[in-house]
């Protein structure tokens, strides 16, 4: 992207303001502790978690986005006048603190999902279901930046409530084995917090996962002691079949995997680390209810499924992204001129205006399933078997599932450059370049 006014997730020269969705490493890559370009807004509960992450960082940098509040920046345009940008954040229900952000000035209306989780039945997501058509009711959306992790119909997953009841009933179903469960460093919180309700038990985490814990306020179900309880949560990256062989030795073992992601090698190797791995073709499954039976053993094409890939290890799609149903009721309901994926990288990339543009809010001629962008230092890639020359309803879904390879390019995030008089829309926000402070006010 090239320099503008407003960065977010994005944290090179050239901006007035910069705005941090969550702090997953993907959003934070190029931030760190001695980072001092600009002042940096986000959410009341990632500036809590923010010093843990990165020490010594200048606090006085950091703003406060009040949840559901209309904020005002006042920007200084090169020809040195003031203009007005609003901002609003609103709970993205993905993992502590993440928020999406609703943009509105002179540029027209943009709304930055980061990433996010839209399930239907969920209060918290119901609550900011009604502040963003709050925010937006006055407005035509001109481009939804979307969380397009899983913008693809192979991507059914349940809802988190129904994964989470799948992995304690996998845990039920192994009452002499320890559980080892790989998570990241933030995220997944609910997944253990049901566990140990469920099971009356406390989970085990690494040092540091401790501590997130205790600045989220779980002072009492979380431990380091790994002889008071079987069940354990670790790092991601240390979760491997060579691990959980070697933890056999001593004791049966049994390792979970929550991820939307469902596919993993044949053949994996020992050494391989499972998150880093895709499968190459599918295998028999068995399907569970939403209690944690199997009810079958049968090929499928629905990846929503407990799977077994290994005598040590089980994948439950429990995610903390959105699900294509889920992207496709959000795009539905918001009805943006336009749609960008902030994700360029996924092994089954798709541009998500060819699945979902006919639920945006224009009639837009019909996109071809692989697309090519280039930026400054950067090329992106998505190369189709085939393409599908036009779409006119739901039932064009059913029969797209594409082959893709992509390339990978630089991390996700997006800036606002160049005012303009006139509402482009077709081609997003543009704010003139300049280095002038920012003021924020509540507005």
């Amino acid at each position: 992207m090239e320099s503008g006014l407003i960065s977010v997730d994005r944290w090179a020269d050239g901006s007035q303001a910069y705005f941090l969705t969550h702090l997953h490493s993907d959003h934070t890559k190029g931030l760190s502790s001695s980072w001092a370009k600009g002042p940096l807004f986000c959410s009341r509960l990632t500036a809590k978690l923010f010093p843990f992450k990165f020490p010594h960082f200048n606090l006085s940098l950091i703003r406060i986005l009040q949840i559901g509040s209309w904020h005002t920046l006042s920007l200084l345009s090169s020809s040195g006048s003031r203009s007005r940008v609003q901002v609003m954040a609103i709970d993205a229900h993905h993992c502590p603190g993440s928020v999406m952000l609703v943009f509105r000035g002179e540029f027209g209306c943009l709304l930055y999902t980061g990433d996010f989780r839209w399930e239907a039945n969920c209060e918290r997501a119901a609550r900011a279901r009604d502040m963003l058509l709050g925010a937006i009711k006055d407005e035509v959306v001109d481009i939804i930046y979307l969380d397009n992790t899983y913008c693809n119909p192979s991507y059914d997953f349940p809802s988190r409530q129904v994964a989470a009841q799948q992995v304690v009933n996998i845990i039920l179903s192994h009452p002499e084995h320890d559980i080892v469960i790989g998570i990241n460093t933030l995220g997944k919180e609910d997944l253990l917090l049901h566990i140990s309700r469920e099971l009356k038990i406390k989970i085990c985490v690494w040092p540091e996962r401790l501590q997130t814990m205790h600045l989220l306020g779980f002072n009492d179900i979380f431990t380091t002691n790994t002889s008071i309880t079987r069940v354990r949560a670790v790092p991601q990256y240390s979760f491997s079949i060579d691990t959980l062989e070697a933890l056999n030795t001593m004791h049966p073992t049994i390792g979970i995997m929550p991820s939307g992601l469902p596919w993993v090698k044949k053949g994996l190797q020992k050494s391989e680390n499972l998150y880093s791995s895709f499968l190459t073709s599918r295998s028999k499954r068995g399907r569970w209810s939403a209690n944690g039976e199997v009810r079958s053993d049968q090929p499928v094409t629905n990846i929503g499924l407990i799977e077994r890939f290994h005598e040590y290890m089980y994948s439950v799609p429990y995610s903390d992204h959105s699900n294509y149903a889920e992207i496709k009721e959000f795009v539905k309901l918001v009805r943006p001129t336009k749609l960008k994926g902030i994700v360029s990288s996924s092994t089954c990339y798709i541009e998500p205006m060819y699945y979902l543009g006919p639920f945006c809010g224009v009639n837009r001629p019909a996109q071809k399933l692989h697309s090519k962008h280039e930026s400054k230092g950067s090329v992106e890639r998505a190369e189709a078997v085939s393409t599908k020359s036009s779409f006119h309803n739901d039932n064009f879904e059913e029969s797209e599932n594409k082959r893709i390879k992509t390339s990978k390019v630089k991390s996700s995030g997006f800036r606002l450059s160049k005012f303009s008089g006139l509402r482009r829309m077709s081609r997003g926000a543009k704010i003139y370049e300049t280095n002038s402070p920012v003021k924020a006010e509540k507005a």
